[in-house]
């Protein structure tokens, strides 16, 4: 079967083809227009302007998605769209635009959870993920694990209780001058502090840990990493606690060493997930994990991830990096998995902020 998959949660206009069959998907096309450059002259997503490029983009991409596949309309057997969560106005754009495909040309619709989609990016590896497994989807918007019973049931273990590990980096990198979206200029600039801190070019974070820049009290910072036996995070803490270190350097009027100071940070918000992630293999002894999103495409968090499956005896699955932020491929992969089960919407289907 051929799945059409929109996306226009955040700041992604995004339509892709996927192939379902035989139990394997294949990407026949996908396209991504990005509003990053728009929303780096505010140092975050506008939501307005979000909503009004998203209209602009849908029509277009849609076409191109479709010629690049190298189908029509006609073969297209079930389109999918992400209706939560997201901003309100900019998934109204793709909801609204997929339902009045679907309903124009006769084919069913299926509705897609953003954060479903994010792990299924997961399956269009070549070696997908096998139910049951753990996955934690870590972007701007959400930090949450889960137990993925069947690829359209999934069970939510613990999540973050106030901000997201992506917002967390986006943040703090717009104080210390790294241009939105952060996450690329936050890994770059921590791996500069690794190797600084520890004299090593590779597998540094034992290393670091052992390390006299780890021991500096003045670069101290709290993990997000709850101390109460559950799978939850807290970010603000961690926010907070730099914005604090950044403000005495400031009223001091030192220099502040931004590669160890993004060092410490991204060790803290990384070494977070692993310990929360180890305790939900603990829990759930045997089962792979799959860990999506954005901030998935941090080479530390590979790195110390797939060191931690290693240590567990449990394959990790990440998607490839392109996959890693939104787009339309994932949503039409969970279209997939929701449409087999045969999961269709109606015309009533509208979108919403929130999981709710």
């Amino acid at each position: 079967m051929l799945i059409l998959g929109f996306e226009s949660s955040c700041d992604e206009t995004a339509c892709a083809v996927v192939e379902y069959a035989d139990g394997a998907l294949t990407v026949k096309s996908d396209v991504v227009a990005s509003q990053v450059e728009v929303h780096r002259l505010y140092g975050g997503v506008v939501p307005e302007i979000a909503s009004r490029a998203h209209i602009e983009a849908i029509s277009s991409i849609t076409y191109e998605a479709l010629g690049r596949a190298g189908v029509s309309l006609s073969q297209i057997d079930a389109v999918a769209v992400t209706s939560h969560p997201g901003l309100i106005g900019a998934l109204l754009v793709a909801v609204n635009f997929a339902k009045s495909l679907a309903v124009s040309h006769g084919i069913p619709l299926v509705e897609v959870d953003h954060m479903k989609a994010h792990i299924a990016a997961a399956c269009l590896s070549e070696n997908p993920p096998s139910p049951p497994f753990l996955a934690a989807a870590l972007s701007g918007g959400h930090t949450s694990i889960y137990l993925v019973e069947t690829p359209t049931r999934y069970r939510l273990l613990g999540a973050t209780r106030d901000d997201a590990i992506g917002e967390a980096f986006d943040k703090i990198g717009r104080v210390i001058g790294i241009p939105y979206p952060a996450g690329a200029g936050f890994d770059a600039l921590a791996r500069e502090g690794f190797v600084l801190a520890t004299g090593k070019e590779e597998d540094f974070w034992d290393a670091y840990a052992a390390s006299s820049a780890y021991r500096n009290r003045e670069m101290y910072l709290p993990s997000p990493a709850t101390k109460d036996g559950t799978l939850d995070f807290s970010f603000s803490g961690l926010k907070t606690a730099a914005i604090n270190l950044l403000h005495r350097y400031e009223m001091r009027g030192e220099e502040l060493n931004r590669p160890l100071f993004a060092a410490r940070y991204t060790y803290e918000a990384v070494e977070a997930v692993a310990t929360k992630l180890k305790l939900a293999m603990t829990r759930h002894p045997g089962l792979d994990l799959v860990v999506s999103g954005g901030v998935a495409a941090n080479s530390h968090l590979r790195a110390r991830l797939g060191a931690l499956c290693r240590e567990m005896g449990v394959t990790l699955h990440l998607p490839a990096r392109a996959l890693c932020g939104d787009n339309g491929a994932m949503v039409a992969a969970q279209g997939a998995f929701e449409f087999a089960e045969g999961h269709l919407a109606t015309s009533a289907l509208n979108g919403r902020a929130s999981d709710d």
